[in-house]
């Protein structure tokens, strides 16, 4: 059975524990760490890779919001509320799934079902060298090494690569999942780029395939970092 690792960001001791109880009973989940704060688990899911990550909302300095927003989550992310109101948000930041305090183990069951589902639909074959992109009625494959960035345009993104652009309805989280991070890489709440295809970088701006394209405070860190690994 295929193992999946996750942390457990909540500042209430009672719903950590409870979660924590729930997460134990599921047989494909390995529970990594808890936080009792935001910004300890921000800082663990920087330097470690998490498959699922279970989030409270309100917490003190940093919120589970402001978290997500901060940098890029490729993470599964189920948040834990008491309060209705984040729904919308939530969503709009892609969240797999929505829990209202309190949940039942088969409201929790279901959410961490729906993530297990990614999961397994997004794992990536590190030997393959293509994947296969959503486009109107058909799946459009694409060769990795091909794709220069990706363009956001509301409800679409557009995929540039060599030969072809290809629209899709797939989200950037969805797409972050699929394409290895160490090919194509975030920077932009409305870009993804390919460093193998960059061709300079000024301040906060990418020249790539005669373009220029910005880089955003919550990504700027993440991307330097990358890039001067890499180099």
């Amino acid at each position: 059975m295929e193992k999946y690792s996750c942390i457990i960001i909540e500042d209430e001791p009672l719903a950590l524990e409870r979660t924590q109880n729930f997460v134990n009973k599921i047989p494909f989940l390995t529970l990594s760490e808890t936080f009792d704060n935001a910004l300890e688990g921000l800082s663990y899911l920087k330097s470690n890779k998490v498959d699922l990550l279970f989030l409270d909302i309100n917490m003190d300095e940093l919120s589970g919001i402001e978290l997500l927003e901060s940098t890029t989550i490729t993470s599964q992310v189920i948040i834990t509320t008491a309060y209705q109101k984040y729904a919308l948000k939530g969503y709009e930041l892609s969240v797999t799934d929505y829990l209202l305090k309190p949940f039942t183990f088969e409201r929790f069951l279901q959410a961490v079902n729906k993530a297990e589902e990614n999961l397994s639909i997004h794992k990536v074959d590190p030997q393959l060298d293509f994947i296969f992109i959503k486009t109107e009625n058909r799946l459009e494959k694409i060769t990795l090494s091909d794709i220069i960035y990706i363009e956001g345009m509301r409800d679409y993104r557009r995929i540039h690569t060599v030969n072809k652009k290809i629209m899709t309805l797939q989200n950037f989280k969805a797409l972050e999942q699929i394409i290895p991070s160490n090919l194509v890489c975030r920077v932009h709440k409305s870009y993804m780029v390919a460093l193998n295809k960059i061709d300079s970088i000024e301040r906060s701006r990418i020249r790539i395939a005669d373009q220029i394209i910005p880089i955003s405070e919550t990504y700027k860190e993440s991307f330097f970092q990358k890039i001067n690994n890499d180099s």
